[in-house]
């Protein structure tokens, strides 16, 4: 049991596992956290989870780990970890089960004032627009070997099909389509499992919101993404639904079997891993970037569909402007600063967001002055904020940051604490609009279940990995 007097205390908003902690561990763990924040994580095993990352196979720097962290599955959700390019380890539960889970951001030029009596109406059309729950399909039927060719070209297919411009496509991360790709690496079931599903948000916490900007932070910044305060707002979050889970199953089993192979042993099943240059670990990222183009198609045909449903319900031909898309469940072929040199490393990203700072190749041509947008959703109820990447985070946490409030109660004490329908008339009084496909299932993501987003925000903030916009 890892207890405060473990860890180390590097500055108010970071805290170190000096590697000596166990005699397993290849590289310290850190943790970006207030003393306060420190408190709630260490009531789950979210930093031995930390501390068994630091034990993959050709690891460096550190395993990092979030102010929004909580158990998961291996991994922390809020970790972050990168192993050595192409030898090093590649694990399943350091992307996690729904890979590509993700938030993306549209921009109105209506503002607060033009719908305020339309919230009510807006709430329930979207909700048919853009079917929710589990298991829920959608209006697009797509044949086999178009659902292979998204799998290989998400965004290009989109774009070939009419459902998305290439205005769209410049603001999505790594425009919306990882190259190696390969449909052949996704199994049958798994591609059972996505028939049906493009343009819907499946269960848990995916939701699509319309909210307004209340407070601008940075001008500059947000002149340049184009918010402007009042203005109406649309955050999309959803991920690679079944398809994308079902890859995580077939792939963590196939590893499980193959890791003694090549003689890793780890502290913890659950963070099965082979090296990326491996047979199987080649198999399963070129089966994750299908996943994740998969769910860049999701949350494009999501946009495709509330454009047309925003025309009809509010009788307007405003273009909604996509402002950015950005995963928060993937691993990465990148480049960064570690021990004082440039290293090509595997990044792992699970519950956490990509944060890279201006002037980064990889962030669309009209950010570059500012900075990434990093879009962190907060629960229902509270603010959801637009950050951006910093140029310090990029020497200190591979380019990282939060990914929303992160769970303090599992979905089944929430259920207990708190009802759907008291939650929704609840929020009905402080005039937020609610259609959800399960009214039980609102008490899953009740605000209570969540952390303070605006703490988790200011720790990142102070830590200067990502800025406030």
């Amino acid at each position: 049991m890892i207890t405060k007097k473990n860890l180390i205390k590097i500055s108010p908003v970071l805290w170190e596992i000096p590697k000596t902690f166990r005699s397993d561990m290849n590289v310290p763990a850190r943790i970006f956290t207030s003393e306060k924040m420190l408190d709630e994580i260490l009531k789950d095993k979210s930093l031995e989870q930390l501390v068994n990352v630091t034990t993959l196979p050709g690891i460096q720097g550190y395993a990092f780990c979030m102010p929004d962290a909580h158990e998961g599955y291996g991994f922390p959700i809020g970790g972050v970890a990168a192993t050595s390019y192409p030898d090093g380890a590649i694990s399943p539960g350091g992307i996690g089960y729904d890979i590509n889970c993700g938030v993306r951001l549209l921009t109105s030029q209506l503002n607060i004032k033009d719908i305020s009596q339309d919230f009510e109406k807006l709430a329930h059309s979207l909700s048919r627009a853009v079917p929710s729950g589990v298991g829920r399909g959608g209006q697009i039927q797509l044949a086999p070997h178009e659902l292979d060719d998204l799998l290989k070209n998400g965004l290009q297919w989109m774009l070939k099909n009419n459902y998305a411009t290439q205005e769209d496509i410049n603001h999505i991360e790594s425009n919306g389509t990882l190259t190696n790709a390969d449909p052949d690496k996704v199994s049958h079931r798994a591609k059972k499992r996505g028939f049906g599903q493009l343009g819907t948000l499946g269960a848990g916490n995916h939701f699509v919101e319309v909210g307004f900007v209340e407070e601008i932070f940075d001008e500059q910044a947000a002149k340049a993404f184009g918010l402007v305060k009042d203005q109406i707002t649309i955050l999309i979050h959803t991920g690679s639904r079944g398809l994308g889970h079902q890859v995580a199953t077939d792939y963590i089993k196939i590893m499980m079997e193959a890791m003694p192979k090549y003689n890793i042993a780890l502290p913890d099943r659950e963070l099965a891993c082979v090296p990326l240059s491996s047979p199987e670990g080649n198999d399963y990222f070129n089966a994750m970037a299908a996943a994740t183009n998969f769910a860049w198609s999701n949350r494009q045909m999501i946009s495709h569909l509330i454009r047309e449903d925003w025309k009809r319900e509010l009788g307007t031909d405003e273009k909604l402007n996509l402002v950015y898309d950005v995963a928060h469940n993937i691993a990465k072929i990148e480049t960064h600063e570690i021990d004082g040199k440039q290293q090509k490393v595997i990044v792992h990203r699970k519950g956490a967001t990509r944060a890279f700072g201006p002037n980064n190749p990889e962030i669309p041509a009209d950010y570059q002055s500012v900075g990434q947008p990093v879009l962190i959703p907060g629960s229902m109820g509270t603010a959801s904020y637009v950050l951006a990447g910093t140029k310090e985070g990029m020497k200190i946490s591979l380019g990282s940051t939060c990914h929303g409030a992160g769970r303090r109660l599992s979905r089944r004490a929430a259920k207990q604490l708190v009802q759907g329908q008291e939650l929704k008339k609840q929020l009905a009084e402080k005039g937020i609009a609610i259609a959800a496909g399960s009214i039980p299932g609102l008490a899953e993501e009740a605000p209570i279940a969540y952390k303070d987003i605006d703490e988790v925000v200011e720790i990142v903030s102070q830590a200067k990995i990502a800025k406030k916009v």
